[in-house]
Order: structure tokens, then sequence, then C-alpha cells
């Protein structure tokens, strides 16, 4: 059966881009230079216990989102960590330099994939339509991702769970990002390394769903959940395509 794909969603982290080292030291230095932003701009917190009072905030969050799919930016977490520590209005230019010194530490980490590039002027030079989804906690970070990697200017939107509110595998977020195209989901592709978040959502709106393995977890398992294709590599993807449409 013929089946014409025009337009390819991405997922980013583990698919386009991978962490170098492992992340608890950078993480551990990460928090340290939130807490020390914070204090240097003059909020009297306990400096030594901050950085696992802000973890310990964000873990409580993570699982919370893992369960309902539901996003709440960074920057709001931390502005209710300082309200419930005195601070109930704080500065919202704070809390972002805050953030900024996390991200100095986490964002070295990420490495574009070496076949991301030509992968992409290859779909580009094909006529296929590109975006992203991504689940992030920060906006902004994934832009300043996407920028420092100059892959920007491939994609017709880039959409992310801070933005819109929802995580995959909600359907919502997979729906806002289709809306951006008049094109059927069948003709949509998307391409993750998570079988859950990637592959699940996108196959439940009926999206053709193709799974990454390279960055995929070691211990994933399928658990019902079906792609239709795998890869793995980003270099195999556009023969793939071109395959399916003979």
């Amino acid at each position: 059966m013929t089946t014409i794909i025009r337009a390819v969603l991405f997922d980013l982290g583990g698919t386009l881009m991978y962490s170098r080292d492992a992340w608890e030291p950078i993480l551990d230095r990460a928090y340290t230079a939130l807490a020390d932003s914070l204090c240097a701009d003059g909020f009297n917190l306990a400096r030594f216990d901050l950085p696992r009072t802000v973890r310990y905030h964000l873990d409580r969050y993570f699982a919370r989102r893992d369960e309902d799919l539901f996003e709440t930016t960074y920057l709001t977490v931390l502005r209710d960590l300082l309200a419930e520590n005195g601070y109930p209005n704080a500065d919202e230019k704070s809390i972002r330099r805050a953030l900024d010194a996390f991200y100095a530490h986490t964002q070295p980490n990420w490495l574009l994939e070496e076949d991301t590039l030509l992968a992409l002027r290859t779909l580009e030079a094909g006529g296929y339509h590109i975006g992203m989804i991504s689940n992030a906690g920060d906006n902004q970070d994934v832009f300043q991702l996407v920028n420092r990697f100059g892959i920007e200017p491939f994609f017709d939107f880039i959409l992310t769970s801070a933005a819109c509110s929802y995580r995959k595998p909600h359907p919502r977020i997979f729906e806002l990002a289709m809306a951006h195209w008049s094109i059927p989901a069948h003709e949509i592709a998307m391409v993750g390394d998570s079988l859950e978040a990637d592959i699940k959502g996108a196959r439940g709106l009926g999206l053709y769903c193709v799974w990454i393995t390279r960055r995929a977890s070691k211990t994933a398992h399928k658990h019902g959940v079906s792609p239709d294709a795998e890869i793995e590599t980003l270099s195999e993807l556009p023969a793939l395509l071109s395959r399916l449409a003979k």
C-alpha cells in the first residue's frame, strides 16, 4: 500500500540531539548556579540548602506532570517556590537570570547528531514540510539550543510543551502541531526516540510513526506500542519516506 508522506514532525532530545556526558554532576553544578543567582539577586534564602530545595521542588513537579501530562513552566515552578519562602512577588527577571545560570551548565552538554543537518537538508530539498514538538519546561531553552545548532530555519514551527501546556503523549500537543498544516494525519510522519511520548501519542491520532532507536532506552519495551517503522539513524529517514511512496 502506497503511503504519501508530505510532512515530518521531529522530537528534539534523543532524536535530533543527544547528551554527551552523564547528567548528574552537570545538574549538581546547574542547581548550585541557579541558587547562587537567586541569592545574588537579594533573595534571603538558605544558600547551602537551596540547590537541594529547588531540586526537591522540581522533582515533585516532574512526578505530577508525568501523570497528568500538563506542563508548568520552570519559571512558574520557581516563582511558586519563592512564594512559599516568603517572596510572593518575586521579580520575573531575577527568576529568568537564575534559569539562564542553570542552562549555562546544561546546554553545552547537548550535541547535535552528526546526521541531523544532512537529514533536514535532504527533507527540505525533497519538498517536505518540517516541524518540531518537544517536551520541555522552558520554551526559551529549546529555542536557544536550536539557534545554537543553526537548525531553526528548517522548521515551519517549533512547539514546546512549555508554550502550549500539554506534554506528549497528550493528543492536544499533536493536534496543535498539525493545525499548522492543512495536511491529513496519515500524510504526516512523527519521528522520535520515545515509544510512550512520541510513538504512542502520534499513533493515537493516525500519524505515520517512525521510532528512532539510536538513543532509545535500552530497557524500552513496546507494551502494545507499534511504530510503523524503525530506523537507527536519521540518515535512513529520507530513503524510508521515499520508499513509502512507491
